[in-house]
């Protein structure tokens, strides 16, 4: 639940992680749409879709910091003491679940994009992860709502059924599929998946404050903060490691395309590692 009021501590630190969040975001997806021509056409369209990630919540955290400053107000000089509820105002979490019903499922989209893959076991994958991210977020915004922690365990609980089944494909069906990527492909999207599930792991936390027994200004202000934490590491973050992949492999695809990019020493490397992958012997 939103509390009546804050300590201007804690006003100050979720105003600073809020703007933290947007200028996260926004540059990072700046930066993805700079370095499109340092990637080969393939890979593009999964760092145009890390992009608009990052600029969904970068639109969606402008507006949360908006809604945040209506919300709590204070008549203290300099801004020293509470802060408390404005009359008429009221802080919209909704943004939240609206940009993780966007993102979420654009994040796993990202993901499948940069491998590459066939274009039959793209779409397999695809049509398993976009609905089951969907329905995890949508499953959760009715416990999120709810004062009563007996509807939060119930919407929870249905929330995590998507969420184990998105871990599954992930995580065995995905696995069968990066046996004839570059090992540091392979080593990288393994990574990328502990960090998607580590950071997504923050979310059911948080969403379970209340029924541990942690609630008013401090649970709260800890919640906007743990949020936003997650959002930079799962978006941006997790927006320029799909980038790093997309390098990794488009050096493994081109050799002319690794020489023009990097030096001679580091091309050979890369396309090195990538001849070893590709014989039997590096497979095994």
């Amino acid at each position: 639940m939103i509390p009546d009021s804050i300590s201007a501590g804690q006003h100050d630190a979720i105003y600073n992680i809020f703007s933290l969040v947007i200028a996260s975001q926004l540059f990072a997806a700046l930066f993805m749409i700079a370095c499109l021509p340092r990637i080969l056409p393939r890979y593009r369209q999964a760092m145009i879709v890390a992009a608009t990630v990052c600029g969904i919540a970068a639109y969606h955290y402008f507006r949360i910091f908006n809604s945040f400053n209506s919300s709590f107000v204070t008549d203290s000089v300099g801004g020293k003491g509470d802060y408390t509820q404005a009359a008429g105002e009221g802080f919209n979490e909704g943004y939240r679940y609206v940009d993780w019903l966007l993102t979420v499922p654009l994040l796993l989209v990202e993901l499948v994009a940069v491998l590459a893959l066939a274009r039959k076991l793209q779409t397999s994958l695809l049509l398993r992860l976009v609905p089951a991210a969907a329905l995890m977020i949508i499953l959760g915004y009715p416990g999120e709502l709810s004062g009563d922690n007996s509807i939060r365990t119930i919407f929870g609980t249905l929330s995590t059924i998507p969420f184990l089944y998105i871990l599954y494909v992930l995580f065995v069906e995905m696995t069968k599929s990066l046996g004839n990527q570059p090992p540091q492909v392979r080593s990288t999207i393994s990574r990328l998946r502990i960090l998607l599930v580590a950071t997504w792991g923050v979310y059911p936390i948080a969403y379970l404050l209340p029924q541990l027994g942690f609630d008013g200004a401090a649970a709260w202000t800890g919640k906007q903060i743990g949020y936003s934490i997650a959002d930079i590491l799962a978006k941006a973050l997790y927006g320029l490691i799909i980038y790093r992949v997309a390098r990794i492999k488009s050096f493994a695809d081109d050799p002319s395309f690794a020489e023009n990019e990097l030096s001679v020493e580091e091309a050979r490397e890369v396309l090195g590692n990538s001849e070893r992958a590709k014989s039997p012997a590096g497979r095994n």
